[in-house]
């Protein structure tokens, strides 16, 4: 099993900059990543126990996570407008249910 060959440093100070710069923004989008998706999984559970009250809640607070992350970018707005309208359609599924 070959493993990846070591990425060599860059030579110019720019470019050294750029790598500190780059480890520190992908660390950033990460975690923002793995909030975003924490939030869709918890109204999806809270729906799968039919919980009405807590689900609507819960997507309350994930709709603002999703508009924050699409508007950093690091989702496609489209993304979230679509995962958005799935969530609610399961919500109101819920409360109609």
């Amino acid at each position: 099993m070959a493993s990846k060959p070591a990425k060599k440093n860059p030579r110019l100070a720019s470019g050294r900059k750029r790598v500190r710069q780059d480890t520190k923004l992908n660390a950033a989008n990460t975690s923002l990543r793995s909030k975003y998706r924490t939030a869709v999984k918890k109204v999806e559970k809270a729906v799968l126990t039919g919980d009405k009250a807590k689900a609507t809640e819960l997507f309350a607070a994930a709709q603002s996570v999703l508009d924050t992350i699409a508007d950093k970018g690091i989702f496609h707005k489209n993304k979230a407008a679509r995962d958005k309208s799935r969530l609610s359609a399961k919500v109101k599924a819920l409360a109609a249910a």
